[in-house]
């Protein structure tokens, strides 16, 4: 599918709302992980203009950098590090208003200053997780936690 993407004004939850229809549209059909993956973060990126958009993928004991969009990234990251590796290990989304006060943030790009990390699961074991973050502080809210468990959920492994 080679379709443009059609970015949404309105409210955050409007923006969501609009951009799930498009997102099932670039999934239908495609059973590549690593394409749907990249057609992810290419579309989150381009909607919400964030720095960073990007999965890691669980292997063996550590988070691997897999598809994203911005500036080059940490590849390797341990259980319990940074906020990815929190998120994993505790298996739940974090959301980090200022990653200058998370205990034991990993910097990759000193532009950074809010993150939320979604966890993804398969059979109840996490799997990946979708790594957001963003230029300004407290970016990410309870509502992009909904969508963005409700978007990783569209992701069939």
């Amino acid at each position: 599918m080679a379709d443009d993407l059609s970015i949404a004004k309105g409210t955050k939850q409007e923006q969501y709302t609009a951009l799930i229809p498009q997102i099932k549209g670039l999934l239908s059909g495609e059973d590549d992980l690593i394409a749907n993956l990249g057609n992810i973060t290419a579309a989150l990126k381009e909607q919400f203009n964030w720095l960073w958009v990007g999965f890691y993928l669980v292997k063996q004991d550590e988070l691997v950098l897999a598809p994203f969009q911005g500036p080059v990234a940490c590849t390797r990251i341990k259980k319990s590090r940074g906020v990815c590796g929190a998120a994993w290990q505790q298996e739940q989304t974090l959301i980090v208003p200022d990653v200058e006060k998370f205990p034991g943030h990993i910097a990759c790009s000193s532009l950074s200053k809010s993150e939320i990390v979604v966890p993804i699961f398969h059979q109840n074991k996490v799997i990946a997780i979708l790594d957001v973050d963003s230029i300004y502080l407290d970016e990410f809210d309870e509502t992009d936690k909904k969508y963005l468990e409700e978007i990783v959920g569209l992701i069939v492994w």
